[in-house]
């Protein structure tokens, strides 16, 4: 079985270039990256067809990958939710997941998530001992995500702050995370 590539681009970085304003290489090249382009947006955009997309509205989807502690990789998607109709025809939500980031400190859990082009006073942010919820309902914009929190927090500690797009959360943990090990005296 072929394992597809993360990055089907890296063999185009990866050659050299006589020219340094050569960014596409020869006609093949080209027309190679072009098909390799055109397979990955049909695997994220699989499935939708121009009759599910209304005219001058702005879709978003993308990813962020990153590599948790034990080295494993992490894929996030964030963007217009796809929905699938009883019929089976898959058509795009208004409403989005921002791109969230998850931090776990020894006395907190930071959440920042990427909202743009909304006011904090259509914000919406509910906490649990586990989870967070965070809905926007504006006119330009609607945003939902529920976030898993790592571990149980206390939710009347919560502060939240709100800056160029970017929603910045601080939750105290219910206990401190334990240390690596326990501190020995030597006598």
């Amino acid at each position: 079985m072929e394992v597809e590539k993360m990055y089907p681009f890296d063999d185009w970085n990866k050659r050299r270039r006589r020219d340094p304003f050569d960014f596409f290489g020869t006609d093949d090249e080209f027309d190679r990256m072009m098909r390799d382009m055109e397979r990955m947006m049909e695997r994220m955009f699989g499935g939708l067809s121009s009759d599910s997309l209304e005219p001058g509205k702005t879709y978003v989807h993308g990813f962020n990958i990153r590599v948790d502690p034990d080295g494993k990789p992490i894929v996030q998607e964030f963007g217009n939710h796809r929905l699938k109709s009883p019929g089976g025809e898959t058509t795009i939500s208004e409403e989005r997941e921002p791109l969230t980031d998850i931090m776990e400190c020894d006395e907190d859990v930071a959440v920042t998530v990427e909202i743009p082009g909304v006011e904090k006073e259509d914000i919406d942010l509910h906490v649990e001992e586990t989870k967070l919820i965070i809905q926007v309902d504006a006119p330009e914009r609607k945003y939902n995500k529920v976030v898993d929190l790592p571990c149980e927090v206390r939710p009347d500690t919560t502060k939240a702050t709100y800056t160029n797009g970017v929603l910045d959360i601080s939750i105290r943990r219910k206990t401190k995370k334990k240390g690596d090990g326990y501190r020995v005296s030597i006598e």
